[in-house]
């Protein structure tokens, strides 16, 4: 047991969850763009640059196991979500202030650092809903949360490019850096009840302090044992593999078209039919009680209008198309936010979230490597495969799917749901029969 019961009555807990997402995920989105522009402005170094970013996203992944259990494990939730938010916040306000100022090293580590933290302001907080509302409420919850996501995205970069050519990288920086000190500190107002004493985090868990790895491990386990946490996980990271091309391929197509504007524009059109598409889902979640089937939809119905860019001729058509395509994300993300919850065990589940987050950013880190590799090739072969890798995850997600369930079935998902019941033989049956005298 999570040692909390989701509020049922009284003022929805969900506005401010919300409000403290999206200052905290905006101000990762941004500050990626911040730093580029700090190290250009005050330490003439690119390089130094692309340092930080790397310094900061790196640990996204790496510390997202760790953090995990440690999340699953504590007592107070509202300090340590709230406490994590804030201190990544302060730390992007000292980098404003430390950026060119002092050795890069110092600067670098707290980069570090931060980025340690950073995990906890995406899976992490999604994991805290189950806790601060009830099942009923959780798809169109996850649909909003899906919405903090789409805004920060759109937002984050565009507040640190304008602030950044304003009044300066450092001053954007800070402004980014106290929205989510201001998000941590709402977090703190949320009325998550403390776990029991007794809690020790997951079954088998070596205590409080005291981190086996097992316990480091637990999450990942389930990303290959059960079959449709696996499912959702590996579909939506596979895909992530074409969407992060997506900015290289626009650069492209832009330079194709003879579009100077395209080349955000196209990154903005896709955001915005996302953020459309979450929107839309939230008013009608079709296929909430089961997300892994809006998965399996999804991911094909992504690549599809990805795939006649080549044939759009024109940068507002493929703007369109990009839209298209993103609309189809913002169920595919829903979906898979409700399916982690769905299918997660109680004792792994922000474990679950973290290292789901952490597993998307990989792939789509490595999508744009390899997009900027091949950049020689050309944007049609590059699109064709974007939209390849959407089609190929649908694929990959059913197989997950309808393989093997070798591991138990996660919270609110009974055996009904998740895998097909063993059907009696007749020696079983005579076995059960009282025997005649």
């Amino acid at each position: 047991m999570s040692g909390s019961v989701p509020r049922t009555g009284g003022p929805s807990p969900l506005p401010v969850y919300l409000t403290s997402a999206v200052l905290a995920r905006t101000a990762d989105e941004g500050a990626r763009v911040a730093l580029v522009m700090l190290a250009a402005q005050r330490a003439h170094s690119t390089t130094l640059g692309g340092a930080l970013v790397a310094a900061l996203m790196i640990p996204h992944v790496a510390a997202a196991p760790v953090v995990g259990v440690l999340a699953d494990a504590v007592r107070r939730r509202r300090l340590f979500h709230g406490g994590a938010v804030a201190l990544y916040g302060a730390a992007l306000v000292a980098l404003a202030f430390l950026v060119g100022t002092v050795d890069d090293g110092v600067a670098l580590t707290l980069a570090v650092a931060a980025g340690c933290v950073a995990p906890l302001l995406t899976g992490g907080l999604t994991g805290l809903l189950a806790d601060l509302l009830s099942k009923e409420r959780l798809t169109r919850a996850f649909s909003a949360d899906a919405v903090s996501y789409n805004l920060a995205g759109i937002c984050g970069p565009a507040v640190a490019a304008a602030l950044g050519t304003a009044v300066g990288a450092g001053a954007a920086l800070a402004v980014l850096g106290a929205g989510a000190m201001s998000g941590g500190l709402l977090l703190f107002s949320l009325r998550l009840r403390p776990r029991a004493p007794g809690h020790a985090g997951p079954p088998g868990h070596a205590g409080p302090g005291r981190l086996r790895a097992a316990d480091l491990a637990r999450g990942a386990v389930e990303l290959v044992r059960n079959s449709p946490l696996r499912s959702v996980t590996w579909g939506s990271s596979m895909a992530q593999l074409g969407v992060g091309a997506l900015p290289v391929v626009s650069v492209l197509l832009a330079a194709e078209y003879h579009a100077p504007w395209a080349t955000g524009g196209l990154m903005t059109a896709f955001a915005a039919g996302a953020l459309a598409g979450s929107l839309s889902y939230a008013y009608h979640p079709v296929g909430r009680h089961h997300p892994e089937r809006v998965v399996l939809w999804a991911l094909p119905a992504t690549g599809v209008p990805l795939a006649l860019v080549p044939w759009a001729g024109d940068a507002v058509v493929a703007a369109a198309l990009f839209a298209m395509a993103g609309f189809c994300t913002g169920p595919l993300f829903s979906a898979l936010l409700a399916g982690r919850e769905r299918y997660a065990p109680p004792g792994a589940r922000t474990q679950i979230f973290t290292l789901g987050a952490g597993l998307k950013s990989t792939f789509a880190a490595a999508g744009a490597g390899a997009a900027g590799a091949l950049s020689g090739l050309g944007a049609v072969p590059l699109m064709l495969g974007t939209a390849v890798c959407q089609v190929a995850a649908g694929a990959l997600a059913l197989v997950l799917l309808t393989g093997r369930q070798t591991g138990p079935a996660g919270r609110g998902a009974g055996p009904a749901e998740n895998s097909p019941q063993p059907v009696p033989s007749a020696r079983d049956t005579r076995a059960r029969e009282p025997r005649r005298r």
